[in-house]
C-alpha cells in the first residue's frame, strides 16, 4: 500500500459510522476485569485484542445484527461459559460466533493472466541475484548467529476457516489457551472483516505468497528453518559462485545449523509401540528460538506455551544432515518406523486427526503433523498436511539403504501408503486447492513435491521399480508441471512464487524455455527489499489457527530465491552445452 491509501483507509477505520455493538462492547464488560474462572481468556483479550493499538481502529466498528438482544446476550452466555466453566462445552460455545464467521467474504489471491517474456536474462543476471541472495545469508548468519525467520498475525484470518473449520478447531484443540486464542481471534475478525479496518489490515497484494506486515514480525529460530537454509547455503556452493571465504563460511555456518538442529533442537519421545526415539522439536527451549525477552512473554500470554516435536521439523532436518554429511548416530534412527504409529488407516481417522480443517481430501496413508512428547502432551491436537507428507517420502529415499527399507517389508509399506495417498491427491486436482493444505500454499506444494521427485529418481532404477511399480510419480509429476506451467508461470507473480515455481521446474525435468516468466520476475525484483536483503518478507508456510500466522522473511525469499535460480541455472547450461 502506498502511504496515500494507508491514510485514507485509517481515516475511514476511525471515522466510520457505528452500526450496531463493536468488539469492544461485546467483551469488555465480561473480560476486562472479573474474578474467577479461567485468567487466560481476559489476559488474551486484554492483549492481543483489546490493546491499545487496535481499539482506535475497530471501536467504531458494529454489527447490526447484534442489536437484536436475544443474540448479544447469546454471543456473550458463550463468552462467559468459556470464561467460567471449568470443562467448557465448546461445540456449544462456538456455535454462536461461527454463525458471525460465516457471514464475512474472503478470498484466495486470484492473479492476473500475463504472458511471458519473449526471452530469458542473460546469465550473468541471473549469476548475479544468486551471488546477492547467498551473500544476503551469510552476512544475516555472522551479524546474529544465525539465520532469523519471523511470524507476523494477519488478523483477518484465512479464508479456508470458517464457522465449520472454527468449530472443527475449538473441539479439536487440546489446550484451553489455543481454544480461547481461536475463540476470540475468530470473533474479531467477523469486526475487521466487515469495518474499514479491513483494507488496512489485509490489503491486496501482487501474486499469491502474501507479503508480510514488518511491524508486526517476531524473529525467531527453528530447526524446520535451519534445515532450509542449510539446503540453500549447500546450493550457493554447488553453483561454484561463491568466493572461497564465502564457501569456507557457508561450511562453518551449516556444520552450526545441523548441530541446532540435531543436538539443540533433539528431544526424547516414545513411538506407539514403546521404542525411544530421538526426533526434533518445532521450538526448543528458552534461550534458543531467539525471541526478544517482550515477545518471549507475549507468547505465554497468547497462549503457546507448549511446542511439541512435529514430523515435519524431523523429517527435514534428518534430510538436511544427510545432505551436509552429517554422521551423527541419531540419522541410524528408521524414522519409518515412528512414522507408521502416525500414519492414517481408511476409516480410522480418529484420535489420530483431531483437527480435520483439509477433510475434503482423502488421509488414508498420510502420516499426521504433531507427536507426543514425554508427558503425552500435545496442544494443537492433530491434523494431517500433504507437503509434510512429501517431505517423510525425501528423507526416507535419502537414507534408503541407511533405514534398509527395501530389505523391511513394513517400511517399505509405509512409504508406498505415503505415496498412495499423494497419487490420489493429484488424481482428484486436490493439490491445487488451498483447502487441501494445513500449512502450506498449493505453489509450495509443487516446489516440495519437485525436491521429493528429484531424490526419488536420484536412487538406483530398480529400487526406483520396488517403490513404486505403477509410475506413481510419473504420474503426480504431469499432474504438478501443468499446473505450474498453465496456472502459476502463467499469472502473475511475485519473487517467492517465482522461487517456488522455478524449484518445482527446475527438479522436475521441464524445458528451461519453461524459466522465462519466472526468472524475470526475480531479476526485475531484484532489490525490492531495500535495507533488509534482496526481496521483501512473503509468506513460506502459516497457520490457519488462532488466526492467519505467517512465517517468512527476507532471508527467506533469499534462500528460495537461490534455490531456485540455482537449479533453473544448471539446466540453461546443460542445455547449451
Amino acid at each position: 500500500m502506498t502511504l496515500h491509501s494507508i491514510a485514507g483507509a485509517a481515516f475511514r477505520a476511525l471515522t466510520a459510522r457505528k452500526d450496531g455493538p463493536s468488539l469492544y462492547d461485546v467483551c469488555d464488560p465480561l473480560l476486562l476485569k472479573y474474578a474467577g474462572g479461567d485468567p487466560h481468556l481476559g489476559k488474551f483479550y486484554r492483549t492481543a485484542l483489546g490493546n491499545p493499538a487496535l481499539r482506535p481502529l475497530l471501536r467504531r466498528t458494529g454489527l447490526s445484527e447484534l442489536r437484536d438482544e436475544p443474540k448479544l446476550r447469546t454471543l456473550r452466555a458463550a463468552l462467559r461459559q468459556a470464561r467460567d466453566d471449568e470443562t467448557p462445552d465448546w461445540a456449544a460455545i462456538g456455535a454462536p460466533v461461527a454463525e458471525l464467521l460465516d457471514t464475512i467474504e474472503l478470498n484466495h489471491p486470484r492473479p492476473r493472466a500475463a504472458p511471458p517474456p519473449s526471452r530469458a536474462p542473460d546469465l550473468a543476471r541471473i549469476d548475479g541475484a544468486i551471488r546477492s541472495c547467498g551473500e544476503h545469508l551469510l552476512k544475516s548468519f555472522g551479524r546474529n548467529g544465525f539465520i532469523p525467520t519471523y511470524a507476523a498475525f494477519n488478523l483477518i484470518g484465512d479464508p479456508d476457516l470458517r464457522g465449520r473449520e472454527m468449530a472443527m478447531a475449538l473441539t479439536g484443540l487440546n489446550s484451553r489457551g489455543y481454544k480461547n486464542s481461536t475463540l476470540l481471534f475468530n470473533l474479531a475478525r467477523t469486526f475487521i472483516a466487515r469495518s474499514p479496518a479491513r483494507a488496512l489490515i489485509n490489503p491486496p497484494w501482487k501474486g499469491i505468497a502474501e507479503p508480510m506486515w514488518e511491524p508486526m514480525q517476531i524473529r525467531h529460530r527453528s530447526a524446520y528453518y535451519d534445515a532450509f537454509f542449510t539446503e540453500a547455503l549447500l546450493s550457493f556452493v554447488e553453483t561454484g559462485l561463491a568466493s572461497e571465504d564465502q564457501a569456507g563460511a557457508s561450511r562453518r555456518a551449516i556444520a552450526d545449523m545441523v548441530e541446532f538442529c540435531l543436538a539443540t533442537s533433539r528431544e526424547e519421545v516414545r513411538a506407539h509401540d514403546g521404542a525411544a526415539f530421538n526426533v526434533i522439536t518445532a521450538l526448543a527451549p528458552l534461550p534458543h528460538p531467539r525471541f526478544s525477552k517482550f515477545f518471549a512473554q507475549i507468547k505465554q500470554d497468547l497462549g503457546f506455551g507448549i511446542y511439541v516435536p512435529d514430523c515435519d521439523t524431523t523429517a527435514c532436518s534428518f534430510s538436511a544432515a544427510t545432505q551436509a554429511g552429517c554422521t551423527d548416530p541419531i540419522l541410524d534412527q528408521p524414522l519409518l518406523d515412528f512414522y507408521a504409529g502416525y500414519q492414517v488407516t481408511a476409516g480410522a481417522n480418529e484420535p489420530k486427526v483431531t483437527v480435520p480443517l483439509n477433510d475434503n481430501i482423502d488421509y488414508e496413508g498420510g502420516v499426521v503433523t504433531w507427536i507426543d512428547n514425554l508427558e503425552g502432551e500435545r496442544p494443537f491436537g492433530n491434523d494431517l498436511d500433504p507437503t509434510l507428507n512429501l517431505d517423510i517420502l525425501e528423507v526416507s529415499f535419502r537414507n534408503l539403504a541407511r533405514w534398509k527399507v527395501l530389505e523391511t517389508p513394513a517400511r517399505l509399506k509405509t512409504v508406498q501408503r505415503i505415496i498412495g495417498f499423494q497419487k490420489r491427491l493429484a488424481a482428484s486436482g486436490a493439490f491445487a486447492d488451498p483447502r487441501s493444505h494445513i500449512y502450506y500454499l498449493p505453489e509450495l506444494y509443487c516446489a516440495y513435491f519437485g525436491r521429493c521427485y528429484a531424490a526419488f529418481i536420484a536412487l538406483p532404477p530398480a529400487a526406483q521399480r520396488a517403490i513404486d511399480p505403477d509410475d506413481s510419480f510419473d504420474f503426480i509429476r504431469g499432474r504438478v508441471l501443468a499446473y505450474v506451467q498453465t496456472e502459476l508461470t502463467a499469472h502473475e507473480m511475485n519473487a517467492f512464487d517465482a522461487a517456488l515455481a522455478l524449484i518445482a521446474l527446475g527438479h522436475l525435468g521441464a524445458d528451461p524455455a519453461t524459466f522465462t516468466a519466472a526468472l524475470h520476475c526475480i531479476v526485475g525484483g531484484l532489490g525490492e527489499g531495500g535495507r533488509h536483503g534482496p526481496f521483501k518478507a512473503y509468506e513460506w508456510n502459516k497457520m490457519k489457527t488462532p488466526t492467519r500466522i505467517l512465517v517468512g522473511g527476507p532471508e527467506v525469499t533469499s534462500a528460495f530465491v537461490l534455490m531456485g535460480l540455482a537449479l533453473a541455472r544448471k539446466a540453461m547450461m546443460e542445455a547449451r552445452a
